[in-house]
């Protein structure tokens, strides 16, 4: 288990952070400027910590109060930055074997043979950096990350596609902390997933669990929740396992909220996808509000009514409802996220 504890402050930038990364992938989702380069460039051992301790299988690479700071060349850890990552003056196959170069001549060959096979660049092992497609130029210096064999493996998001993670969770024994801001990719390739924000981590779990139940409110932005309402609890019935939240200018029955009082004020969270658009009113948590704007995604339509709610409709629902003379919306119970 890889333990990071650091702290890093200066002109335009703060991270403080302390997580485990275990086996697999570990995604660090954010927005632009939230401190996720920041990290694995303190990680990598590319910057040093203000405060605090980096441990990797107990090791100390770094101890703000003992002095103690192993510089990146000796960490053994795989780094992928954003920009071009392989030697533009070397070939393909020149630009591993300086990666493997720790290895004996005989195993350094085999091996540098092995990573072009397995990303399918054997052909373009004599070809240099600039002569490679995009897709090419990944994987080689993907390849070339992982024929040292690292302990870890810090990647900066460049383009990685689903595929190439997943293929990189197939083939590769160390541990993966991936920097990204694509939510479907963290889902799709990542076991697990820290939610940072201003250089502070708001939540970690698994991605499909944090989807689920985002810990508060600045995590349910963050993973794109549109619509956050703030209300009040004006029922309570746990028999029922109903509840009655009164908001500005609606009121919605809910699921029985635990340890919550009747007056308490909550926030409640609802994905425009969970949000049904109807032409007449169909019964509790319907309300009828002004549709204020439509906008088109390539396969859906987001529609903004009043109050702030967002709904998505796909593209056959919205051609099926586009006439409507009035526009009523629906908060299914089930789909009601307690924050």
């Amino acid at each position: 288990m890889t333990n990071f504890r650091l702290m890093k402050k200066g002109p335009g930038c703060a991270l403080e952070v302390d997580f485990p990364v275990g086996p697999g992938i570990t995604a660090i989702y954010g927005p632009a400027g939230s401190g996720k380069s920041l990290l694995l460039q303190l990680a990598a051992g590319l910057l040093a910590p203000d405060a605090g301790r980096v441990l990797f299988e107990d090791a100390i690479l770094y101890d703000a109060k003992a002095g103690v700071h192993v510089p990146a060349c000796r960490r053994g850890f795989g780094y992928l930055a954003q920009s071009e990552s392989l030697f533009p003056h070397l070939t393909l196959g020149q630009n591993l074997r300086f990666a493997a170069q720790r290895f004996p001549r005989l195993d350094r060959h085999r091996r540098v043979a092995e990573w072009l096979e397995r990303f399918e660049l054997s052909a373009a092992a004599e070809m240099y950096p600039h002569e490679l497609s995009p897709r090419q130029k990944l994987a080689g210096a993907m390849a070339r990350m992982l024929v040292g064999e690292p302990k870890l493996l810090l990647l900066d998001d460049g383009g990685l596609s689903e595929g190439l993670l997943l293929q990189l969770r197939a083939i590769a024994a160390a541990p993966v902390l991936f920097a990204t801001r694509d939510l479907e990719l963290c889902c799709a390739a990542a076991s697990h997933m820290l939610l940072l924000d201003s250089g502070r981590i708001l939540q970690a779990g698994a991605p499909r669990a944090i989807l689920d139940r985002p810990a508060g409110i600045d995590a349910a932005r963050l993973i794109g929740i549109p619509n956050l309402f703030e209300g009040r609890i004006a029922a309570l019935d746990p028999f029922r396992n109903s509840s009655l939240i009164e908001f500005e200018h609606f009121n919605l029955n809910a699921a029985y909220v635990p340890a919550h009082f009747k007056g308490d004020r909550i926030w409640v969270g609802i994905r425009a996808a969970g949000v049904r658009v109807h032409a007449s009113s169909v019964g509790p948590n319907c309300i009828s509000v002004p549709l204020v704007r439509t906008s088109f995604r390539t396969q859906s339509v987001r529609l903004e009514f009043a109050h702030q709610i967002f709904a998505d409709l796909t593209l056959a629902e919205y051609a099926g409802q586009k006439n409507n003379q009035e526009w009523y919306v629906e908060f299914p119970p089930g789909t009601l996220q307690i924050l």
